[in-house]
């Protein structure tokens, strides 16, 4: 029984070194940088090492020329813009737009509280719960965080609504860390979208432009009036 219980000793200690060393290596990793040239100007972002299979397949789409000379064909204004349909790139200008795929989903990686939907972050965008329960995200469709200021009363209510439909009081998922508050009341972002829709990246440079594009007019779908076009996307160090 002693051997027994040592062995599980062991094989606990193993495993806890291992995440640790994973998660060093990640705090370590270079974070990939991605240029990407619009129509409106130019916005550079970084990618999160935390979601590797996110990461991994955003440089491997910008790699492949996917982006280039699609549309961001969805934007609210206070809430955020979205690209990344293939089927924007030749569309009409009264093309229903959104269902566009490259044949595949992500898995969700949900890092809350510590990574989360602040003011100018990038996540992946995904079909809805009834259809996709497990929360893949789209293979190729983003969007980017504009959002809104809350309060602390606001972010309060929020928290108790969303461990109430998803979780349970343990679950820090759907609980907001001191950080996180801070940012959703001093700078803005879409809280009520944390642990539903995988965030992997944030905007280093050119919010402004993604603030223009989201004031842009748009018809009845959220579709710009105006085509706003990636030209093009690639990576920089």
């Amino acid at each position: 029984m002693k051997s027994h219980a040592t062995f599980v000793f062991l094989i606990l200690v193993l495993a806890l070194t291992m995440q640790a060393c994973s998660s060093l290596k990640h705090s370590n990793e270079k974070e990939q940088k991605v240029l990407i040239q619009t129509t409106e100007g130019d916005i550079t972002l970084k990618l999160y090492n935390e979601t590797p299979l996110h990461r991994n397949n955003f440089i491997k789409l910008v790699n492949a020329k996917t982006y280039n000379g699609l549309l961001f064909h969805r934007v609210i204004k206070e809430f955020m813009i979205q690209g990344g349909d293939p089927q924007s790139k030749t569309a009409g200008p009264d093309t229903m737009l959104g269902d566009g795929d490259v044949g595949y989903t992500i898995p969700s990686e949900f890092r809350t509280p510590q990574i989360y939907h602040k003011y100018g972050t990038i996540a992946a965008a995904r079909e809805g719960d009834d259809s996709n329960p497990q929360k893949a995200s789209s293979g190729c469709q983003f969007y980017i965080v504009v959002g809104k200021k809350f309060t602390n009363e606001q972010l309060d209510k929020l928290e108790e609504s969303k461990i109430a439909r998803y979780g349970n009081t343990n679950d820090s998922t759907y609980k907001f860390s001191t950080q996180a508050r801070q940012d959703y009341i001093n700078v803005g972002g879409t809280p009520h979208l944390d642990g539903n829709y995988t965030v992997f990246g944030e905007i280093l440079k050119g919010m402004e432009v993604v603030e223009k594009i989201s004031e842009v007019e748009t018809d009845k779908h959220d579709r710009p009036i105006k085509a706003i076009r990636i030209k093009k996307m690639k990576l920089i160090r």
